[in-house]
């Protein structure tokens, strides 16, 4: 059984990330979205309520999971016999950032292997910081997340 990991912030989860999702689900036979800490974001929803957005945003995917983790990701697959992490790229800019993290992955685990989903073009612009900061200026988050998550925004910034 081929087991991926898609590892990343999610705060909150966009329809960038829905689209990895649910490409990656097509290649693979498990994916796990890991919802993991990052130290260097201030957060707008804890890691509980992170996993809940993605639950409710993927229930439709029989073969993702939705788990977390505070560590390392290399310590997160170890511990669950995994060697594929899956990461999204919507520019040369996330390419050079993401290869360096690929390239520490491997030198920490040689049995690690990265593999690259591009965004769909209509996704290119888009990231979880962008959308907090349209929906923290009344900008219409519409088009960037789902409706149940567009709800969770606005009422955590008080926007309803």
């Amino acid at each position: 059984m081929k087991v991926a990991v898609y590892p990343g912030s999610f705060d909150p989860v966009t329809k960038g990330h829905l689209d990895i999702i649910e490409r990656a689900s097509k290649i693979f036979d498990k994916v796990i979205v890991a919802v993991m800490y990052n130290q260097s974001k201030k957060p707008l929803f804890t890691p509980d309520e992170r996993v809940e957005l993605l639950k409710m945003t993927t229930a439709q995917y029989g073969n993702v999971e939705i788990d977390r983790h505070t560590g390392l990701l290399i310590d997160y697959l170890k511990a669950h016999d995994i060697r594929i992490i899956v990461k999204g790229l919507r520019a040369i800019s996330d390419f050079e950032a993401e290869f360096q993290m690929a390239s520490v992955n491997q030198k920490l685990c040689k049995e690690i292997e990265s593999v690259f989903i591009m965004t769909r073009t209509e996704y290119m612009y888009l990231s979880s910081s962008i959308v907090k900061e349209v929906a923290s200026l009344n900008g219409d988050i519409t088009d960037f997340v789902t409706e149940d998550v567009k709800r969770a925004i606005l009422n955590k910034i008080g926007g309803v």
